[in-house]
């Protein structure tokens, strides 16, 4: 069952290193987001000390595991937010006539390796920041980096899906559903502990941006939050709630849609 999304991916891939020095060229630029969200990072810290009740290498192991995380989300299934274009044009009809899943056949139908070069980067600089906040390598926080980075990238990945469902109704509403998906990456690359009740209630319950790094961030460096320690170890439990809604709210857009009679 898998083979034909395999294949899809092969040449999905085959396609964009085909120009080698094209394809340096786009992973180097979308470098941009990641220097450009840690010179933020860097001028906020040369002006205090302290942010949110982290310092500067917690607030970085933060941001890095953030990043990492939405970026593997950003790469698999970031071009969902495309859907509009599929339903103004009606070449989503095509994807309903195959005995295929709707939503497997639109992941499979891009891959933009590009943004592998933000992913190596957030990697570095998540091991620079484990390096210098030295949380002791063990199983435990070995298998707690490990866990935040796929759960947290499951989470985002739920909100690309959930994002594009909405789209069935709204078609043109993708700027509206990009600032929750966009915004909850922004939020999960700093100390949840910074924004106001009602934005952290968002970013932690709503959007659960909180569970991507900044929870989990707590659990490993065994700081004081607003929550117990062991919080930490539920993104798996945040993923699976933020995937829920997502997929309930695909079924429902799919069974909303009526085409577009073309």
């Amino acid at each position: 069952m898998a083979s034909p999304y395999l294949t899809l991916i092969a040449l999905r891939m085959r396609s964009q290193t085909a120009y080698r020095g094209s394809f340096a060229i786009e992973v180097a630029a979308s470098l941009g987001a990641t220097a450009t969200g840690l010179a933020e990072l860097y001028v906020i810290f040369a002006n205090v000390p302290v942010l949110g009740g982290l310092t500067f290498d917690a607030a970085l192991l933060v941001f890095a595991l953030g990043h990492v995380a939405f970026s593997l989300a950003d790469l698999v299934v970031g071009h969902l937010d495309t859907l509009p274009t599929y339903l103004r044009a009606g070449t989503l009809d095509a994807f309903l006539l195959r005995p295929l899943p709707v939503l497997a056949q639109l992941v499979t139908d891009d891959l933009s390796l590009r943004r592998l070069g933000r992913t190596a980067a957030g990697s570095v600089i998540a091991g620079v920041a484990l390096a210098r906040t030295a949380p002791g390598w063990s199983a435990y926080s070995v298998g707690l980096v490990a866990l935040t980075i796929v759960s947290g990238a499951a989470i985002f990945a739920a909100l690309f899906v959930g994002a594009a469902a909405v789209q069935f109704w709204m078609v043109d509403g993708a700027e509206f559903t990009s600032s929750f998906v966009y915004g909850g990456s922004y939020a999960a690359q700093f100390p949840t502990s910074i924004f106001t009740a009602p934005l952290r209630v968002l970013f932690t319950f709503v959007v659960p941006a909180a569970f991507t790094a900044y929870l989990p961030v707590l659990t490993l460096l065994g700081l004081p939050g607003p929550f117990p320690s062991w919080i930490g170890w539920c993104t798996p439990v945040a993923a699976a709630g933020a995937w829920a809604v997502a997929l309930l709210g695909w079924r429902a857009g799919l069974r909303h849609y009526t085409g577009t009679g073309s």
